[in-house]
């Protein structure tokens, strides 16, 4: 299901228009700067729980020495920030059925 599909989909549920699901749609989920609801509280290093379907968060990986697989060349990756979704309990059991 991609974005539009499922901006049907929400429209014909809750009675809203298809342009105005898509602007809910995007008011949640966009990854633009400074837009997008779960976007922004990342970006404030919060999490985002949403009970019996999942957490949005972000995790931190330090810096290392790796190598290049073309050369064998030692090379420097730079520590960073990632985000992450942990599924809940109830999304999980959902799916395994």
């Amino acid at each position: 299901m991609n974005k539009k599909e499922m901006a049907a989909k929400l429209a014909k549920k809750t009675g809203l228009s298809q342009a105005k699901a898509l602007e809910v749609i995007n008011t949640i989920f966009s990854a633009k700067s400074g837009e997008g609801i779960i976007a922004v509280e990342l970006d404030a290093g919060r999490k985002v729980t949403i009970p019996g379907f999942g957490t949005f968060g972000t995790k931190s990986r330090a810096a290392r020495t790796g190598t290049n697989p073309a050369t064998g060349a030692k090379i420097n990756i730079a520590a960073k920030k990632y985000p992450y979704f942990r599924a809940g309990k109830t999304l999980k059991e959902r799916v395994a059925e």
